[in-house]
């Protein structure tokens, strides 16, 4: 665990996407990337003077090619961990309403998971403990 004072503080908001089955969309970190290979919740940084719901919502579409509102995002909780090189504050939100077929445009590979079955899929040390968390409300 590395301090503030080892680094910025990077605020990357994030996004459970629930199909109506229950199911979390997950996306696998691209080859060329940091932690590649890794599943996460999809998002990403905040652009100088974005909120992290609009960024949520640029992140969705840029990334999978979706479209949802603000009203659509409710804040369920945050993460908050120390990488070497910086802290990583992350909320995260859940969604279950938007438009289009999420597909990947970056390069990433996507699944549909069930909460329970989360733990099969390694994940950056940030998005691990809300794992628990989703699968204790969905």
């Amino acid at each position: 665990m590395t301090s503030a004072e080892d680094g910025p503080v990077l605020l990357v908001a994030a996004i459970a996407l629930v199909d109506p089955d229950g199911r979390v969309l997950l996306t696998r970190r691209p080859e060329g990337k940091p932690m590649a290979g890794l599943w996460e919740f999809p998002g990403g940084k905040l652009d100088p003077g974005e909120t992290p719901e609009e960024a949520l919502i640029r992140e969705l579409r840029e990334e999978l090619g979706v479209d949802t509102e603000e009203s659509c995002l409710a804040p369920f909780t945050f993460a908050s961990h120390g990488y070497e090189r910086f802290h990583l504050l992350m909320p995260l939100y859940l969604c279950r309403v938007w438009s289009g077929r999420p597909e990947p445009k970056e390069g990433q590979e996507l699944a549909w998971v069930r909460p329970s079955q989360m733990t099969d899929y390694p994940m950056p040390p940030a998005d691990r403990p809300l794992v628990a968390m989703l699968r204790d409300f969905l």
